[in-house]
């Protein structure tokens, strides 16, 4: 690594919904929490968030304009990798429980650990984003 490299993570990245009751519903039905929804839902929030680890989805419910923002940012154009703390075939089974239709995999990948091995799934949330889970050896 640069010694002179002070970027260590990401803390959040942000993607639109056309439909944001839906999308809390898929999140929380897979374990996710939702952090400000109550203010959200009172109208002291303009966005709301998807907890996952030590990083954040924000969430842009329509009608929402974020002033900074991708000039291309329409419902449906995240791709999101989240890391599975397990096995492929508990992730497999989690998802499929929650009623999550698995379109790939499993299969290998190389993910953001290159040194490691992993194998990865993937699925679509309400909005059409593409969602992975990388489970790694």
């Amino acid at each position: 690594m640069n010694a002179n490299m002070n970027t260590v993570g990401i803390d959040h990245v942000a993607m639109p919904t056309a439909n944001a009751e839906r999308l809390i519903e898929f999140y929380k039905r897979l374990g996710f929490t939702i952090n400000d929804e109550a203010e959200w839902r009172a109208g002291d929030a303009a966005i709301f968030s998807i907890q996952a680890g030590d990083s954040k989805i924000n969430v842009h419910p329509e009608g929402h304009t974020a002033s900074l923002r991708a000039p291309a940012a329409v419902p449906g154009c995240a791709d999101i990798c989240f890391v599975w703390d397990g096995t492929a075939e508990e992730c497999q089974k989690w998802l499929e429980g929650a009623g999550v239709e698995i379109i790939a995999g499993p299969g290998p990948r190389r993910g953001a650990l290159g040194h490691r091995s992993a194998v990865s799934m993937y699925a679509r949330d309400p909005d059409e984003n593409l969602l992975e889970w990388m489970v790694y050896a």
